[in-house]
């Protein structure tokens, strides 16, 4: 990470300071998540999110609701019936 200097009244400063204090944040974050925004950044995190989002719904290896299989299941599959014994 780079570190940015700003010069900034010292009055402006208090009250960012104060008031990040009572939204549980901090200047130094509120700055970070404007500049992230400005840049684009948040919007292509988004969009890379959004398409490995897509990209697992249209896969169809989900579970469709029914919850994860059982060992039996898992092991009752022809690929591990025809499986050789013993250790690889």
């Amino acid at each position: 990470m780079a570190n940015l200097t700003i010069t900034v009244d010292e009055e402006t400063v208090k009250r960012a300071r104060i008031r990040a204090l009572e939204e549980g944040t901090s200047v130094n974050a509120l700055l970070r998540d404007y500049l992230e925004d400005y840049a684009g950044v948040r919007r292509e995190r988004m969009e890379a999110w959004r398409k490995i989002r897509d990209l697992a719904k249209r896969s169809e290896m989900g579970s469709r609701g029914r919850g994860l299989p059982t060992r039996e299941e898992i092991y009752n599959r022809p690929i591990m019936r025809n499986r050789p014994e013993g250790p690889l």
